[in-house]
């Protein structure tokens, strides 16, 4: 299963997607016997990378705002006492 196949939502895998929308309008039965599988299999390639690099970007910020919570705990800390 993916998720809702907006392009605005998906810029990496428009194509793709544009495809895989193509292809089930024109197979609505073919595409349950498996004619628009290949498309699927890059779709889904598509979407676990564009995970990936979503997923390692909010890594990076959280990482960030740790440090800075940090720093500023520390701040804290040093004019408390």
């Amino acid at each position: 299963m993916h998720p809702p196949l907006t392009l605005h939502r998906h810029p990496m895998c428009a194509e793709i997607i544009e495809e895989f929308q193509k292809c089930h309008l024109e197979h609505p039965i073919a595409k349950f016997f498996g004619e628009c599988t290949e498309l699927k299999i890059k779709l889904d390639r598509c979407l676990r990378q564009e995970k990936a690099l979503k997923r390692k970007a909010n890594f990076e910020q959280s990482k960030k705002l740790k440090e800075r919570l940090q720093a500023l705990r520390k701040e804290t800390a040093e004019s408390d006492s």
